[in-house]
């Protein structure tokens, strides 16, 4: 890097392609970009239909999307000339995208032997060190360091979900729960949601895409009238403007986790087949004792991916299934 630039003319590329929860993840970095050198250029490279989680962060100066694969926009790339990339997915499309703007860059380590020991040998040399922390690596050259502040999620006020449309049983707060995931093995069973459900002090409101529009009619049935489904039924924006006004937020390892810790939101979150080790916990480091991870350890199948799987691969769904619903229903009545 060019240290005889102002930091002001510093044009800086950061490169994520997904998923929610992992973009969401970027945001203290991106921040303390903004915050190293206030009047740079903080641009963003990301998939298309992701662009949205980021869409109104006030750090950021431009995007640049692609539908399928990030050569598509890769003249584009090249025109800006950055002064520096920081490399946040680490797989082989971003490292030849890195490669052909041979600009300075760094990236982080993203521990993918250590994952494969844990989850094909379950034995764990991985670093006790959140993934927010790993990914303030790629940006160490530019001695940009984390601020401890959290993660950041803004809501348009347009998208803002006005909770005098909430049904009327969540009038004196209600429990935010999401259902899905894209791998059903981080989803909480319905059972168990319903389980959880029946002890809670509060109603619930279901929470996901039109995947699991029919896990939500089968859950709110089951609770008769202590649940409201709006699986598929809202935006991903209005989705987060409920769960900020949440008492609480029931979750699996899903994008909306980290949303609701971007939200400052006491978080409940139920483990399957991915574990916190992982490092990719709900990240509040301001008040983690908002956050509480109940898992099923030790569980001689557990982790059995670093990512999930359409069904439970043993037929069981024990690492979620096991975790005591009346542990998890005291600690969020407690809110």
């Amino acid at each position: 890097m060019d240290d005889s630039q102002p930091p002001a003319k510093r044009k800086i590329l950061v490169i994520r392609f997904s998923s929610i929860g992992d973009i969401v993840l970027t945001t203290p970095v991106i921040r303390a970009l903004k915050g190293a050198y206030p009047d740079s250029e903080i641009h963003v490279l990301t998939k298309k239909a992701n662009r949205l989680v980021l869409e109104y962060n006030p750090y950021i100066s431009k995007f640049h999307t692609f539908l399928v694969s990030p050569k598509e926009i890769l003249t584009e790339l090249r025109a800006e000339q950055y002064d520096f990339v920081a490399d946040l997915q680490k797989n082989h499309r971003s490292r030849q995208i890195v490669r052909q703007l041979g600009r300075p860059h760094a990236t982080f380590h993203k521990c993918n032997f250590g994952k494969w020991l844990f989850v094909n040998l379950k034995i764990n040399f991985l670093p006790d060190k959140h993934i927010v922390d790993r990914y303030f690596e790629a940006v160490a050259p530019l001695d940009v360091h984390n601020d401890n502040q959290g993660l950041d999620f803004f809501i348009p006020e347009s998208e803002e979900y006005d909770e005098l449309d909430l049904p009327a049983i969540f009038e004196d707060g209600y429990v935010a729960v999401s259902v899905g995931s894209i791998h059903a093995t981080k989803r909480i069973p319905a059972d168990k949601i319903v389980e959880i459900g029946r002890i809670l002090h509060k109603p619930i409101m279901l929470l996901g895409g039109k995947d699991v529009a029919a896990t939500g009619e089968q859950i709110a049935a089951q609770l008769e009238g202590k649940a409201f489904n709006g699986c598929g039924k809202f935006s991903l924006y209005e989705s987060a403007s409920i769960i900020q006004q949440s008492d609480c937020v029931l979750t699996g390892d899903t994008g909306l986790m980290h949303i609701a810790a971007a939200l400052n939101k006491p978080i409940a979150a139920l483990w399957g087949n991915t574990v916190t080790e992982f490092g990719m916990y709900a990240y509040n480091p301001q008040h983690p004792e908002l956050v509480r991870n109940f898992e099923i350890w030790p569980l001689p199948c557990r982790p059995c991916s670093k990512l999930g799987y359409s069904q439970c691969p043993h037929k069981h769904h024990n690492c979620m299934n096991l975790i005591s619903a009346l542990e998890v229903a005291t600690w969020i009545n407690q809110f």
